[in-house]
């Protein structure tokens, strides 16, 4: 049991779209990730999915409106809800995600942004 910085972690990789694992409470991930430009629309169908704005603003697309939400702000993304996180203006947004160890990075799209392997650091 050690205290974990997630801004700390971010500093370790440099890939967008490449969440890394930073811990585990009974079965959610803790995740880290750095994010820039659009990603893929997807859905989780049985996993909700909290975002946290560690750095810069997320634009969180979904069919009818795009929330903005800004460092510090945290949004939950209920199951089933198609979605697609995006940053403008070429800003790199750094993501903290909490998720079902089950939870499939882009749901059931299949996309060259998916990530099969979260690593742990």
């Amino acid at each position: 049991m050690k205290a974990i910085d997630p801004k700390e972690k971010l500093t370790r990789f440099s890939q967008h779209w490449h969440p890394h694992q930073i811990g585990v409470v009974n079965d959610m991930q803790v995740l880290v990730a750095k994010v820039k430009g659009e990603f893929v629309w997807h859905q989780h169908d049985e996993e909700d999915e909290l975002f946290q704005i560690l750095k810069g603003t997320l634009y969180l697309q979904f069919e009818d409106r795009t929330e903005t939400v800004k460092e510090g702000e945290i949004i939950i993304v209920p199951k089933g809800v198609k979605h697609c996180p995006m940053t403008k203006n070429g800003e790199e947004v750094h993501i903290m995600l909490f998720e079902k160890l089950s939870t499939r990075h882009t749901g059931n799209v299949e996309d060259s942004l998916t990530q099969t392997d979260y690593p742990k650091i």
